[in-house]
């Protein structure tokens, strides 16, 4: 069982659908302003794996924008809460280039073992307008080909995104071991 440290239900529920064997801790943790997600995500895993006993992971992501100069990136969670999906696509008027990718960077660790990194990637582009109702956060003006996120099954969604890509990257490297 791998203590998952998140207090969001989304990212748990597509974590849960790739491993199935977690259970989610919403302990928080000190997220510090940082260049990249692997330093927020080594920072927070520092904070938790003293707190925890046993396999514990977290997740960090980040939504960046290549017209915005990689805006909001690692402060997708902050820009998310304060501006919204409406204020991106506000400050995307206008632009031609909506070329996005999302980003996530698991961490691990467990007894013995120092805190590892996996990370997915995908890439797709910010729509004109929000569509879809799954999904959470930037899901509704991220899209991949025509489709939002937030208009596709957990199970379509947890083919192709970032998040994963790296949660399937660490359950690979756990069997592998």
């Amino acid at each position: 069982m791998i203590h998952f440290v998140t207090s969001n239900k989304g990212k748990y529920a597509e974590a849960q659908a790739i491993f199935g064997d977690l259970v989610q801790r919403d302990i928080g943790y000190a997220e510090i302003q940082a260049d990249t997600l692997e330093e927020v995500a080594l920072y927070g895993m520092e904070e938790v794996i003293g707190r925890l006993e046993g396999p514990v992971m977290l997740e960090d992501a980040g939504l960046f924008v290549q017209a915005l100069q990689g805006f909001p990136g690692v402060y997708s969670a902050y820009v998310q809460k304060t501006i919204g999906n409406a204020g991106i696509l506000r400050l995307m008027e206008g632009q031609e280039n909506r070329s996005a990718y999302f980003k996530s960077v698991v961490a691990y660790a467990e007894p013995g073992i120092k805190t590892v990194m996996f990370s997915g990637e995908v890439h797709g582009r910010i729509g004109f307008e929000a569509r879809g109702n799954r999904g959470f956060g930037y899901d509704p003006i991220f899209y991949v080909d025509d489709v939002s996120l937030a208009e596709m099954d957990l199970e379509k969604k947890n083919q192709i995104s970032h998040r994963a890509k790296s949660m399937r990257a660490l359950k690979n490297w756990r069997i592998g071991r």
